[in-house]
């Protein structure tokens, strides 16, 4: 157990963002998985700018590793070009 305050307001601080960063990482996949099983270019055309800015932003985070980022949005664009 934390004996400091401020070890024990970094204990809390790192609880807050661990929850954060799961929520945005579990939105970011079930973003990716509609996508992925969408089947008309326009709905997929017009979604995928923003599943590709979600991706960045948590690659920006930290939240995914960027070369994991790199693979999502190329795997996005692959689909698109094969519908």
């Amino acid at each position: 157990m934390a004996h400091h305050k401020s070890a024990k307001k970094r204990i809390k601080q790192d609880e807050v963002k661990t929850l954060q960063n799961k929520y945005y990482a579990k939105t970011m996949r079930n973003a990716v998985k509609k996508l992925r099983l969408e089947t008309s270019k326009e709905v997929v055309a017009e979604a995928l700018p923003k599943v590709v800015s979600m991706i960045d932003k948590l690659a920006k985070k930290n939240v995914i590793h960027k070369n994991k980022a790199a693979n999502l949005k190329s795997s996005l664009v692959l689909h698109l070009n094969k519908i």
